[in-house]
């Protein structure tokens, strides 16, 4: 929704959740080292999952080699505080005709109090260009996903300066566009990791604010969120007929807090929510993570331009085509890596959201309860109407310390209740919904 139409929405506790500091993480984002990644990536000629990977100058190892080189200066200026881990396998497919060795790079910067309590932040490294199969051609892959590359090693860069309760993953992820196979190499370890996933921010294509029919949008960022879980069985489905909550997966809970947490930066982008997994008919590496149960989002441009979209470079017609550096929009890049740094610096400091439950059929009161939460020092108490689409902006309670509350007089049937944790210093979690599979975890152990 528009910043003006929900600055009234916004609620005081989100506003002031962050204690104070002496400065915003997101005020050290640079765009111009954003553009320099970029540059740098586009340099390595193509990036196909396919290309060569002992070439030291073109393809995708090359790329990888210079990903882990940068997490490593990162670490290095941190005194050590990222381990760099890199996850492979050999996979084939349908675009991987014979198999291949597929690597993520990933940074781990490990939390101080609840380091298996992790928030993920990813882009795509590879590229392609207009055969999905070509590996030799030039494909840039400035926007697509050089974009979302330069934001995770941008965000890992500003925000390893800090020191968080929890762990946050930065992560470089391969063979995107071959099937997402990056996307579930990680949502593979992590969970081999036992890792309790609160949240994992998709970058992909986050650097343009123009489409292909010259119709532009610099004001606002997509955030794409799943509505029916994607590790639902028939017991939960059968649950959400009965009680409710096909409008409140983790994700779309996850996608609510974005929004708001935006609106709180005059000076940033508006998000526009996307009540979809992903675009018509396409995916991205969150996919792999939403159907082990894990809440994932996807950020995305508001208009997107298919001539600059897994094109080879050319001119046709006199139209360009290809995905070069000189077409991003630095400044867009810088606000959406802005928006995932203060997210990400968010939900790093607060705790994991409740699973919550409620009581209310045949009765003139509703009792809530939820699970107690590591690091919570209190909780919070929403509720909406069943045909509204965001919380009411106004908490039902807060300051809550017990794990349980009646609300007399509330007839649950015409309201969708949620819980949020509150750190002892103020800093509060997204909303879980008191819904069949609202809760920040998979539905099955």
């Amino acid at each position: 929704m528009g910043r003006t139409a929900r600055a009234a929405a916004i609620p005081i506790a989100l506003v002031l959740a962050a204690p104070l500091a002496a400065k915003d993480p997101a005020d050290d984002v640079s765009q111009a080292r954003l553009a320099a990644s970029v540059r740098a990536l586009a340099g390595f000629g193509t990036r196909h999952t396919l290309s060569s990977q002992t070439d030291p100058k073109r393809g995708i190892g090359a790329a990888r080699a210079w990903g882990e080189a940068e997490f490593r200066k990162t670490a290095a200026a941190c005194n050590g505080c990222l381990d760099i881990v890199l996850p492979e396998k050999m996979v084939s497919g349908a675009r991987i005709p014979d198999p291949v060795r597929l690597v993520d790079v990933v940074a781990i910067q490990r939390g101080s109090e609840r380091p298996n309590e992790v928030v993920i932040v990813q882009g795509h490294i590879d590229s392609r260009a207009s055969d999905a199969l070509d590996a030799t051609s030039d494909a840039p892959g400035a926007n697509d996903d050089a974009s979302g590359t330069s934001l995770v090693l941008e965000a890992a860069r500003v925000l390893s300066q800090r020191k968080y309760p929890t762990t946050i993953v930065y992560a470089l992820l391969s063979g995107e566009e071959q099937g997402l196979y990056g996307g579930q190499l990680l949502a593979d370890y992590a969970k081999a990791q036992g890792w309790t996933v609160k949240a994992v921010l998709n970058n992909d294509i986050v650097g343009g604010s123009c489409g292909s029919d010259g119709i532009c949008d610099a004001g606002h960022v997509r955030v794409f969120s799943e509505g029916p879980r994607g590790d639902a069985d028939a017991k939960l489905a059968a649950a959400q007929r009965s009680n409710g909550g096909e409008n409140d997966s983790p994700s779309r809970n996850l996608s609510r807090f974005v929004d708001r947490l935006a609106d709180t930066d005059p000076s940033g982008l508006d998000v526009r929510q996307i009540w979809r997994a992903d675009r018509m008919g396409r995916g991205g590496d969150h996919l792999p993570f939403l159907a082990l149960g894990y809440p994932a989002i996807r950020f995305t441009v508001a208009i997107e331009n298919y001539n600059r979209q897994h094109q080879n470079v050319r001119i046709e017609d006199g139209v360009p085509y290809g995905d070069v550096p000189d077409q991003v929009d630095y400044p867009y890049l810088a606000k959406v890596t802005r928006l995932n740094v203060e997210t990400l610096d968010r939900l790093a400091r607060a705790p994991m959201p409740p699973v919550a439950t409620v009581q209310g059929a045949v009765q003139t009161f509703t009792e809530l309860s939820w699970t107690p939460v590591p690091g919570a020092g209190s909780y919070t108490i929403w509720q909406r109407r069943t045909d509204q689409p965001d919380w009411d902006p106004k908490p039902l309670r807060s300051g809550v310390t017990a794990t349980q509350a009646r609300l007399p007089g509330v007839r649950g049937d015409d309201w969708f209740f949620g819980v949020s944790a509150v750190s002892a210093d103020g800093v509060e979690s997204p909303i879980a919904s008191a819904l069949p599979g609202g809760g920040f975890a998979p539905t099955a152990p």
